[in-house]
């Protein structure tokens, strides 16, 4: 018997997908038509592109390109003049330097060098390498492939400008790193289009204030949108078989549009997991007990290879214990070894260890299996000892308006346990929501109540920057008043969905790019607000077509989780049931999204969340149309709260 897990969507016409066919198809393969099968060749990396294959490919699979090694650029290698190389280089004159170095002279260290720069060579470097006469009859080729992102998810990519939200944002005077930020950026959100050949009608946040009025700060999604604008338009003419129409769309906002996400408690496996555990990345740390010797730590990766990772990040975390659970006593129920490692009903963690040494064959699923219970039982028991549930039910409470001052100052009052980090995000989203109480010397006082330090205030003045607002102006007027978009009829940063779906207590929120993206596919965004760069040659297909022709999906049908493990305050108040997890909605549909509609692309800038992640999976399978998040990083809430912390330095010196 095996445990189905589920599989990973392989749609080749997926984006993350497009992206790995044309590094393995594209790069590794330059010769398809002229080589064998026992033709090996050496690839050839910087450090930035490395992380860009890293991302994109597995080790195994540029193995079977045809690759018998990869080498750094800037440390020595043995020659192999029988071997072709190929290198995947950014176009930075040091990079060439060291390729000419490799393929010149009476020595080259390869036989022919097939050579890709991850985006446009300036022409200064061409001619540089034209002008040594030993090298051009050894290059097989040479490529713009126009890959300069990372593919984080199947719908997702970043930039690597994880210091976006301080260099754009924050109080520095320094045009030369706000300037080259918003380049490299755009540059950057340009090669996703050029990769998968798609024409963008490009749209951005509005300034809110007039030229005399705007700051820099509010200027960013303009400027950017404008930059890639002004790229994208010249591939119609550089790049062979690109579009003259637009086919896609791209809608560029910013943080400030949203800055509740990236601090509130989101409850599902994936933001838990990034939330409460200590992990590098997506990489998690554990030990492994085995009988006789001391435990052994162990890595686990945490990313979409993994099928059962696949199938639980999205769902929240009371539903994904109850899914694993259910695995393992399906899977024990079947094995008749595995039933004489129980001890009664119940069969721990422990117990699976034994599991997998009685049954070698299923060692790799039940180790899977054995590994996601021990996360989940630690975020659970962290929830239990943080007491997260209040902590959750009034961050939700205060962003739907059912909260105030009360309901704040009495947890502050009562947890005393409560950590300075959890304080700290409660206090941030009270300031959003009712930013009068932290006028004048009210905010100090709040801060006093919750035994914080100062400095942890001048995060919450730190907002004001998000909001393109003169902090420095406001401060030595001794005033400070947080103006923030946000509806506040009612002191409610968000309106109740009424959408008919049942969900988990303490999952009402969401991300506001929810609505947007919403609004833009049926094409009711409105332009004074969101303008477009240039004048579309013609509507995208597709725009407007999910809100008359291609309705939402149809819901998958919910699991039962009456259960006795299921915590009761994971219930939703007006249903035992769960709401199905859309981490695999690749996998689950047909995949060819094109024929319902075109790409919709949304780049956050400064960084976005695992709750806005899941977003455009959960919009995806909803809407029958592919949407591929972009942002300058994925942050989490301490990362999120660290950068604020650094604005918040920066400003005081």
């Amino acid at each position: 018997m095996s445990m189905d897990f589920g599989a990973p969507a392989d749609d080749p016409k997926v984006f993350r997908n497009i992206c790995r066919d044309r590094i393995l198809k594209d790069l590794l393969k330059p010769d398809k038509d002229k080589e064998t099968k026992s033709s090996w060749k050496v690839l050839i990396m910087d450090k930035f592109t490395v992380k860009i294959m890293g991302y994109a490919c597995k080790m195994a699979e540029i193995t079977d390109a045809g690759i018998s090694l990869v080498e750094d650029l800037f440390k020595r290698r043995e020659p192999m003049p029988s071997m072709d190389a190929i290198y995947f280089l950014q176009p930075l004159k040091e990079n060439v330097i060291m390729l000419l170095s490799d393929m010149s002279g009476r020595c080259p260290l390869y036989r022919k060098a097939y050579i890709f720069f991850s985006s446009p060579i300036p022409k200064e470097l061409v001619t540089y390498i034209k002008n040594d006469s030993s090298v051009i009859p050894r290059i097989g080729a040479l490529r713009e492939m126009n890959l300069e992102f990372f593919t984080i998810d199947m719908q997702g990519f970043v930039t690597d400008h994880d210091t976006a939200l301080i260099d754009l944002y924050g109080p520095s005077d320094n045009s030369k790193v706000f300037n080259d930020t918003i380049t490299t950026m755009a540059t950057r959100i340009a090669t996703t289009f050029a990769s998968l050949k798609e024409f963008p009608t490009v749209r951005y946040r509005a300034p809110k204030g007039d030229a005399s009025t705007t700051t820099k700060f509010d200027m960013v999604p303009k400027w950017l949108a404008t930059a890639v604008w002004d790229i994208v338009s010249k591939y119609k003419s550089t790049i062979p078989e690109f579009p003259q129409k637009e086919t896609c769309e791209l809608l560029i906002v910013d943080r400030p549009i949203d800055q509740i996400a990236p601090v509130i408690h989101e409850w599902t496996y994936d933001a838990m997991c990034h939330d409460l555990l200590e992990m590098d990345g997506t990489k998690y740390i554990y030990e492994v007990s085995k009988a006789g010797s001391d435990p052994e730590q162990k890595e686990a990766v945490l990313e979409d290879h993994d099928p059962l990772w696949l199938e639980l990040r999205h769902a929240h975390i009371a539903d994904a214990s109850e899914r694993l659970y259910e695995k393992m006593n399906t899977f024990v129920s079947k094995n008749k070894a595995a039933q004489l490692s129980r001890d009664g009903g119940e069969v721990s963690t422990r117990d699976l260890q034994k599991i997998v040494q009685a049954l070698p064959q299923y060692s790799d699923q039940v180790e899977k299996l054995t590994l996601h219970i021990e996360i989940a039982g630690k975020i659970n028991r962290f929830i239990r000892e943080y007491g997260l549930r209040d902590i959750g039910q009034l961050e939700q409470d205060l962003v739907f308006g059912d909260a105030g001052a009360k309901e704040v100052i009495s947890i502050l009052r009562s947890k005393q346990d409560m950590s300075p980090e959890n304080k700290l995000r409660l206090l941030i989203i009270y300031a959003i929501v009712y930013p009068e109480k932290f006028e004048g010397d009210k905010g100090d006082k709040l801060m006093q109540l919750a035994k914080l330090p100062h400095d942890d205030m001048d995060v919450i003045k730190c907002l004001r920057y998000l909001e393109g607002s003169d902090l420095k102006k406001s401060s030595r007027t001794g005033t400070f008043s947080l103006k923030f978009d946000a509806q506040k009829k009612k002191n409610a940063a968000r309106t109740e969905k009424q959408d008919g779906e049942e969900t988990w207590a303490l999952s009402r929120f969401f991300p506001l790019i929810e609505e947007l993206i919403e609004k833009l596919s049926k094409g009711e965004l409105p332009l004074k607000e969101y303008p477009s760069m240039g004048e579309p040659s013609s509507a995208p297909q597709g725009t407007t077509q999910t809100a008359s022709t291609a309705g939402p999906a149809q819901n998958p049908a919910p699991m039962s989780m009456r259960s006795r493990r299921t915590p009761t305050w994971a219930k939703s108040k007006n249903s035992g049931d769960s709401q199905s997890s859309d981490s695999s909605v690749l996998r689950h549909s047909s995949g060819d999204f094109k024929r319902l509609g075109n790409r919709i692309f949304v780049f956050m800038i400064g960084g976005a969340t695992r709750s806005e992640l899941r977003t455009v999976h959960k919009l995806t399978m909803k809407m029958k149309r592919e949407i591929v998040l972009g942002s300058s990083s994925i942050d989490d809430p301490p990362q999120f709260i660290s950068k604020m912390k650094s604005i918040g330095s920066a400003n005081n010196k």
